[in-house]
């Protein structure tokens, strides 16, 4: 057989130019919620700087047991954004310790299941990664998603034109241009996370 360099071939991936944003789904509750409804959440004051991106891959992590934990198995599409408080987004917990907190709720399209899930191999915690479908597609491991030195300032500015793009941003509040620190974790900057880890 040969290699065609893409791990997941036959699935309906993202296209290459796509913009996704890696994202933790806390539990099998909230895969299910994003199943049904359609929906997914990120607490405002933990989001990434730009929530703005073109697909949602979710990582799941050990709440899944043990053989769906530390890999990637799902992706949906974006297809809006609002901000919401906790309590109007899930009804059901009105008296939930963060009911009055601000949460993006991201819409989502179908959910996707990959068929060869994407594992972590050493990557155990993650937040969140920014990536691009040509990296998804290819990707066998979550390492993989990293988008390389020479490629990182392409894609923040790719995720800056974008929250341009969207009511979700003033120009007072757009995201800056630099890839400070903070950014590099996102974009996957392995020295950068291994050392704040510790």
């Amino acid at each position: 057989m040969i290699d065609t360099g893409q791990a997941h071939e036959g699935d309906s991936l993202p296209p290459s130019t796509a913009l996704l944003l890696v994202a933790v789904m806390p539990s099998p509750r909230d895969l299910e919620i994003a199943r049904v409804l359609g929906w997914y959440r990120i607490p405002f004051r933990f989001a990434p700087k730009i929530v703005q991106v073109d697909y949602l891959a979710f990582y799941q992590p050990a709440s899944f047991g043990k053989a769906h934990a530390n890999r990637i198995e799902y992706f949906s599409e974006v297809r809006g954004v609002e901000l919401a408080l906790r309590k109007e987004i899930i009804r059901d917990e009105p008296d939930h310790p963060r009911a009055n907190e601000e949460y993006y709720k991201l819409q989502l399209g179908k959910l996707e299941r990959l068929q060869k899930p994407i594992p972590a191999d050493k990557w155990k915690r993650i937040t969140f990664l920014y990536t691009t479908g040509e990296l998804f597609a290819r990707a066998r491991i979550i390492n993989d998603l990293v988008v390389k030195s020479e490629e990182r300032k392409i894609l923040w500015h790719s995720l800056c034109e974008k929250a341009r793009e969207s009511e979700l941003y003033s120009s007072g509040n757009l995201p800056e241009l630099e890839l400070t620190p903070e950014v590099l974790m996102m974009l996957g900057d392995l020295h950068l996370d291994e050392s704040t880890q510790g």
